[in-house]
């Protein structure tokens, strides 16, 4: 009898231990993961979350992402259903900028504390789009033109209080001038289309948005808020080089619910790591005009709390209601 206990547990130990190897590589066994992208097709943060999935799938071995969209309340519902999701890495999703902004504006029940990024790989700079034959060919002929047309200049962006906007109000502030601003809650690519098609005067969004459009010929860049020239538009001037010290960027970055187990989260930081260094994924991001970034794992943390705390003290500057 001694003997034959002896063998049964020796047996459970061997069992559990070929259990706990096997539940090592449960993850994702071929399971369906949802990527939650909180703004319409076509935009930029669209195309960056499209793109990352489909190429990390290949670092990622048994994984099939489904993207959806979910651009309602400019980005709210899609953050806020990423938040609440299963802890078990099968629900993800792309949140944005606006996740630093919205909760000093009490439009975000969440802030960067709710998730675990796993990897931002856009950090695009805002930039003053306009048609190709508007009357201004500088910024400083726009900011010119506002000034001796207060009101009348109308500006759109991706929906009031997101990035873009904020960007547009920080222009009012910097320059002491007044635009007409224009939402578009349903994200950037109307608010692309409006100008193209004259309905606005101007765009607030992010050079890569714009690409196709300037490319063409319809539309111009003046200036980006940014330190450095942009790679896909280094005519372009920024506004830094032309005496304005101050930037705005908006990122994407791919997060899990806060939360998730530690595993999970290593095992998808690692296949992010390899896709944002894929030189076939770097390749892809710029065909679409957008600057590839590299940034994973803590140093996101770092970058969504230093956003959170600069626009928590830049909105209490600037009236966005």
């Amino acid at each position: 009898m001694k003997r034959k206990s002896i063998i049964l547990i020796a047996v459970i130990m061997m069992f559990s231990l070929i259990m706990t190897g096997c539940g090592s590589k449960e993850y994702p066994q071929g399971g369906q993961i949802t990527v939650i992208i909180p703004k319409s097709p076509g935009g930029g943060t669209d195309i960056t979350a499209r793109g990352l999935i489909q190429y990390m799938k290949e670092h990622a071995e048994g994984a099939t992402f489904v993207p959806t969209n979910k651009p309602d309340g400019n980005g709210v519902t899609g953050m806020v259903e990423t938040a609440n999701a299963k802890k078990d890495g099968y629900t993800l999703g792309m949140v944005t900028v606006e996740l630093a902004m919205f909760p000093h504006l009490d439009r975000s029940p969440v802030t960067y504390e709710d998730f675990i990024p796993i990897a931002a790989p856009i950090a695009d700079p805002a930039a003053v789009i306009v048609p190709v034959d508007a009357p201004y060919q500088t910024l400083q002929e726009f900011i010119d033109y506002a000034k001796a047309h207060p009101g009348e200049l109308q500006v759109g962006n991706s929906g009031t209080g997101a990035i873009w906007h904020l960007a547009a109000v920080a222009m009012e502030d910097q320059f002491g001038i007044e635009l007409t601003h224009v939402p578009y809650s349903e994200g950037t690519a109307p608010s692309i289309a409006a100008v193209v098609g004259g309905h606005i005067d101007a765009v607030m969004s992010s050079p890569s948005a714009a690409k196709a459009q300037v490319d063409a010929g319809a539309l111009k860049i003046l200036a980006v808020m940014a330190d450095e020239r942009t790679d896909i538009f280094p005519e372009v001037p920024t506004f830094k080089e032309l005496g304005f010290d101050f930037s705005i960027r908006a990122w994407a970055a791919l997060v899990a619910p806060k939360d998730t187990p530690e595993e999970i989260v290593d095992y998808l930081v690692t296949a992010a790591q390899a896709t944002v260094n894929d030189p076939a994924f770097k390749e892809y991001l710029s065909k679409q005009g957008i600057s590839p970034v590299d940034i994973t794992g803590d140093e996101v943390y770092k970058m969504m709390e230093a956003d959170h705390k600069y626009y928590g003290e830049l909105l209490k500057m600037v009236d966005v209601q």
